[in-house]
């Protein structure tokens, strides 16, 4: 059964997860913090230690694919490619929002019941997707500003629609349909750790030399305003 540790560093939780067969062995994680790159390798030696393996006995690993936060999914990334490039491992990339539904589907799944995970992505933007009960997209990732009239082409259907990750208290504040349900599931590695074991079974790898995440949206780059102006 395959040995896969996953990273998971599209938002403010830095996690990082081992698996085997499907199952979570060891979870480490940092929440509300945005200094992954300084924790990454801690949780990894976090996990290994605690479970007796290292490196060298894994076989594949499994990255967070986006969408989320520029910064913070480049080094989840750099880091799954750099150990993939020293051990020669395969990678297997997971969708960040269709790891959250599948948390959700694991816990609480109904008929009629759409799953919307949601990434923050300031003000009152989120990046978001519809999944349906088999954990299948039936909306493309979208950057969405939330507002009163969001999601009520499903509501007029009838369609339940479970709400959950960091940016789904956004909607707390705009969406007042009955048929909303909030869930307080997030960003986790642990989240991963079924689907990545699906991926390897099936063989569907990306070669990390070409694999980069998924980030939705450019970076929001700003250039400081000079406090003074130069005289020539």
């Amino acid at each position: 059964m395959p040995l896969i540790l996953n990273i998971e560093t599209a938002t403010e939780v830095c996690s990082v997860a081992l698996g085997k067969a499907g199952k979570v062995l060891h979870l480490e994680e940092a929440n509300h913090t945005n200094d992954h790159a300084r924790i990454i390798t801690r949780l990894i030696g976090g996990c290994l230690n605690a479970t007796r393996f290292t490196l060298r006995d894994l076989d594949a690993m499994a990255i967070s694919s986006g969408p989320g936060s520029y910064t913070s999914l480049r080094v989840g990334a750099s880091t799954a490619k750099g150990i993939c490039y020293a051990l020669g491992l395969p990678l297997v990339r997971v969708d960040t929002l269709q790891a959250i539904a599948a948390a959700n589907l694991s816990v609480q799944s109904a008929e009629n019941v759409l799953y919307c995970p949601m990434i923050d992505a300031r003000r009152m933007e989120v990046y978001c997707a519809l999944f349906d009960m088999e954990n299948m997209p039936i909306t493309p990732s979208e950057a969405l500003i939330v507002d009163t009239s969001s999601f009520q082409e499903y509501f007029a259907l009838g369609k339940t629609i479970l709400f959950s990750g960091n940016g789904a208290a956004k909607c707390r504040k705009v969406l007042h349909n009955p048929l909303t349900i909030f869930s307080d599931i997030v960003c986790s590695a642990s989240h991963m750790v079924p689907l990545a074991h699906q991926a390897f079974k099936k063989r569907q790898f990306v070669n990390p030399a070409y694999f980069f995440p998924y980030y939705q949206k450019a970076p929001n780059i700003t250039k400081p305003n000079p406090k003074f102006s130069l005289l020539t």
